[in-house]
């Protein structure tokens, strides 16, 4: 199957110039109708409680997929599925994995810098063992 324009620069090679006006008529017809559609979502929406038990209810009360719920509450699709299989985002808990990853995704992107972690406890070295010896067939 040629491509388009593999199908331009033939008609280009055989001189068939009326066809060549022709295409492109049909090229500029089609951008003139050619519209920008704007995005499906500009920006998600916070995940809230009250946004989870909403996901939730169109789960249970409808027959739409997750990329559907997704599309009309204005999250993505792997945010209805961590609420419908995981239960997350169902608490106001700010203490919850999911909020508390949250917020430091929310740090790092102001460049706020990371908290410092507590020095490491000293570990014990291990007792060391002295050589034993090897056994033979005959000690046992």
């Amino acid at each position: 199957m040629a491509t388009l324009k593999e199908f331009e620069d033939a008609l280009r090679e055989h001189g068939m110039n009326m066809a060549l006006a022709l295409l492109e008529r049909l090229r500029e017809r089609d951008r003139a109708t050619r519209t920008v559609k704007p995005a499906r979502r500009l920006t998600g929406q916070k995940m809230t409680p009250e946004l989870a038990r909403a996901i939730l209810d169109l789960h249970a009360t409808t027959g739409m997929t997750q990329q559907e719920i997704a599309f009309k509450v204005g999250v993505n699709q792997g945010r209805v599925n961590e609420v419908i299989k995981r239960g997350k985002w169902l608490t106001d808990d700010p203490q919850a994995p999911e909020a508390v990853a949250r917020d430091k995704a929310k740090a790092r992107m102001r460049g706020e810098p990371k908290p410092k972690k507590a020095a490491p406890k000293e570990r014990k070295a291990p007792p060391r063992r002295t050589n034993q010896g090897q056994l033979a067939l005959g000690d046992l």
